[in-house]
């Protein structure tokens, strides 16, 4: 599960990285919480390519009553996510990746848990695989959100966290 991360990369990398037209417009994040707006790489809605979006983190699907629903919805499973009445249409239509350079797991400790930042072996920013949802609100008001996609950790996260 991924409960914070970071992005700091200088924003014209990760438009290289990413394949954007245009660089994003971003300040330094080292503590990106859910329910805060995240970046995100998605296809444009023209078809043209790539664009950069502010999104909420965790997913409101489309049909949802309470926009609330969102903070309970930070991280899909992969191996569900079709399954998943809340995912599936997001799965099927609206795919994205949300760029970071690191994330914090929390490892279990004999008091309390010790935050552990975890990186790319080099420092190189990556992308999370993530789903982007639009919601519309009774009065017309609209939030599009995110949820990150998680699977099983490998051997070396193991430790830390399934």
């Amino acid at each position: 599960m991924c409960g914070r991360y970071t992005l700091h990369t200088d924003p014209s990398v990760l438009a290289e990285l990413f394949g954007l037209s245009e660089t994003p417009v971003l300040g330094a994040r080292y503590n990106i919480a859910p329910t805060q707006p995240v970046a995100v790489v998605r296809l444009a809605a023209n078809g043209a390519g790539r664009e950069w979006a502010l999104v909420q983190w965790g997913l409101i699907p489309s049909w949802s009553k309470d926009p609330a629903i969102g903070a309970r919805m930070i991280n899909a499973r992969s191996e569900t996510v079709v399954e998943k009445p809340s995912y599936r249409a997001a799965f099927r239509r609206r795919r994205c990746i949300a760029p970071a350079d690191g994330f914090y797991e929390w490892a279990r400790g004999e008091k309390r848990k010790q935050p552990i930042y975890i990186t790319v072996r080099g420092g190189q920013p990556f992308g999370i695989a993530a789903l982007w949802e639009r919601w519309v609100g009774p009065d017309g008001s609209e939030i599009e959100s995110c949820t990150l996609l998680t699977t099983e950790a490998n051997e070396l996260l193991s430790p830390i966290h399934d």
